[in-house]
């Protein structure tokens, strides 16, 4: 039975980590006395809805969560710190502290280890998230107790929008380059001066070619910009639009 615990405190462990080429240990007051803490779990890293949704946005808002006196943000598994790592560097996750709960102590802590054998996966934690400020679980949002994964409330907008439903998200922005282009060099230029974080979809990696670009853009150069959905254009265009917004 998953358990929600708001009011209460967080389990008290001791947690392995590797720190460099050595173990270190972190406890729980180490991550949450004295501090607003938002916590997330999910199954395991390098899994589907774990890296292409549930960690990347968070990682996205982050700054926002900042500005609303969030001081942490953890991303909470059952893995061990070696897989913890790989995975927090292969998703350039560099705005959130990856917790291991190898052994699933905190999860059994706090309810919500539960046993995924069908799956070869043994013990993990179930998906949820979690407010905690100086310790004390203020908020939960855990995910329905229903077969497969869900992913409906555990997520980073659910989150910011209970902490602040005025806060103001960043702007999506996505931009198809290839390598030594000075008009994609120029626009990623332009985004860095006007505050604007961006993802970058390199032509030539991960099956992205020319016909790919010719798809989504109707355009054979570089670079393409999106915007929040919108097609922007090239690094004139985008230099126009930035113009507007300034005005």
């Amino acid at each position: 039975m998953l358990q929600n615990r708001e009011g209460q405190r967080v389990p008290d462990v001791i947690f392995p980590l590797r720190v460099g080429n050595d173990w270190a240990e972190v406890s729980t007051a180490d991550l949450f006395a004295g501090k607003t803490v938002v916590l997330f779990a999910l199954p395991g890293a390098y899994t589907p809805t774990c890296s292409s949704t549930h960690l990347p946005r968070y990682n996205e808002l982050a700054p926002v969560f900042r500005a609303e006196g969030v001081d942490s943000i953890i991303c909470l598994s059952v893995n061990d710190p070696f897989v913890m790592n790989a995975w927090a560097a292969d998703q350039k996750a560099d705005n959130i502290y990856m917790l291991p709960d190898g052994n699933g102590d905190f999860s059994a802590g706090m309810g919500m280890l539960v046993e995924k054998r069908e799956l070869g996966f043994g013990n993990r934690s179930w998906r949820y998230s979690m407010l905690v400020k100086d310790g004390v679980i203020e908020k939960m949002f855990i995910e329905p107790n229903k077969p497969g994964d869900p992913f409906e409330v555990s997520d980073a907008d659910t989150m910011l929008n209970y902490i602040n439903p005025k806060a103001q998200l960043p702007k999506r922005v996505s931009l198809i380059t290839k390598p030594g282009c000075p008009h994609c060099i120029r626009a990623k230029r332009l985004l860095i001066d006007n505050g604007l974080n961006y993802e970058e979809i390199p032509l030539g990696q991960n099956s992205i070619s020319y016909s790919t670009l010719a798809a989504i853009s109707g355009r054979g150069t570089v670079p393409q910009i999106y915007i929040d959905g919108e097609h922007v254009g090239g690094a004139d265009e985008l230099e126009v639009w930035l113009g507007a917004r300034a005005s």
